[in-house]
C-alpha cells in the first residue's frame, strides 16, 4: 500500500490546524456543518454534472489505485525482457508460448502473445501503441474528475461565503452578534480552498504521476517486444532498454550484466 496520499493530507491537516491553534484559535471554530454541506455537497454535485455515470463510477476504483497501485521497477521489466531474449535466441521464438504464464503483467502478456502468433511486426507496433494510447487517454479521464472538483471547491466556497454574509446582513439589528456571523460565513471559502489544494488537487496529480510511470514503463515493454521479434541479441536489447533507465540506474545495471 502507498500511503504517502494519506500521510501528506494528514500532515497538510495537522499543520494548517495546528497553525491556527498556536495562533490562539479554537477547533471548534473552524467545524461549520453548513458550511461543509454547500462546499463538498456543492462540489460533489457540480463534479457530476461535469462527467458521464459511467466515468463517475470509476472514482472508487480511481481512489484504490492511488493508494495501493504497485507499478513494477523499470530494471526489473528489463531483466525479464533479457530473461525472454535469452530463451528465444537458445530456443526459438515459439517457445516463449510457453512462458505466458510466468509473466504477470497483461500488457507484456499480450505483446508476446502477438510475437508467438507470428504476426507482422509493423501490426504488433501499432496494436500496443494503441494499447498504451488507449490507456493514457483513461488514466487522464480520471485525473480530470478530481482537477474538476479542485476547480469548484474553491468557488463553492466563495459561494457559501455570499450567502452566510446575506444571512449576516439581516442580522444588522444586532450587532454584538455580527463578529461571529461574519466569522462562520468565511468558513465557507476556507473549507472551499482547503478542500482544493489539500485533497482534490493532490490527488489529481498523484493520479497524473502514476499514469506517467505506467506510460512509460509500457513503452519500455513495446521496445522490448519489438526487439525480440527483430532477433536482437540479450545484451544489444539491455543496452537499448537501459535508455528508459535514469543515469544512476544505468550504472547500476551496468555493474549487474558484467556480474
Amino acid at each position: 500500500m502507498d500511503a504517502t496520499i494519506l500521510i501528506g493530507i494528514f500532515g497538510a491537516v495537522v499543520f494548517l490546524v495546528g497553525g491556527f491553534l498556536l495562533e490562539g484559535g479554537h477547533a471548534a471554530a473552524l467545524m461549520q456543518k453548513t458550511a461543509a454541506m454547500i462546499v463538498f455537497g456543492g462540489t460533489i454535485g457540480a463534479t457530476i454534472a461535469s462527467f458521464s455515470m459511467k466515468e463517475i463510477k470509476t472514482i472508487p476504483g480511481l481512489l484504490k489505485i492511488v493508494l495501493t497501485q504497485k507499478l513494477p521497477e523499470p530494471g526489473e521489466v528489463i531483466e525479464k525482457i533479457v530473461e525472454l531474449a535469452e530463451i528465444s535466441r537458445r530456443e526459438g521464438l515459439l517457445q516463449l508460448e510457453n512462458r505466458l504464464s510466468d509473466v504477470s503483467d497483461p500488457f507484456l502478456r499480450k505483446g508476446l502473445q502477438l510475437l508467438v502468433d507470428g504476426n507482422d511486426p509493423e501490426l504488433v507496433k501499432n496494436t500496443l501503441e494503441v494499447e498504451i494510447y488507449a490507456t493514457e487517454e483513461r488514466h487522464q479521464t480520471g485525473k480530470h474528475i478530481f482537477e474538476a472538483a479542485g476547480g469548484y471547491a474553491p468557488t463553492m466556497g466563495i459561494i457559501g461565503t455570499v450567502m452566510g454574509l446575506v444571512h449576516v446582513l439581516g442580522q444588522m439589528s444586532t450587532p454584538d452578534k455580527l463578529g461571529p456571523a461574519i466569522a462562520m460565513a468565511f468558513i465557507a471559502t476556507l473549507y472551499g480552498v482547503g478542500s482544493a489544494n489539500v485533497i482534490w488537487l493532490p490527488i489529481a496529480t498523484k493520479l497524473g504521476n502514476l499514469s506517467k510511470k505506467e506510460i512509460l514503463i509500457r513503452q519500455l515493454m513495446m521496445e522490448g517486444i519489438i526487439s525480440l521479434q527483430a532477433g536482437y541479441n540479450p545484451t544489444l536489447i539491455r543496452d537499448r532498454l537501459s535508455g528508459f533507465l535514469k543515469p544512476k540506474n544505468r550504472k547500476k545495471e551496468t555493474r549487474n550484466k558484467e556480474e
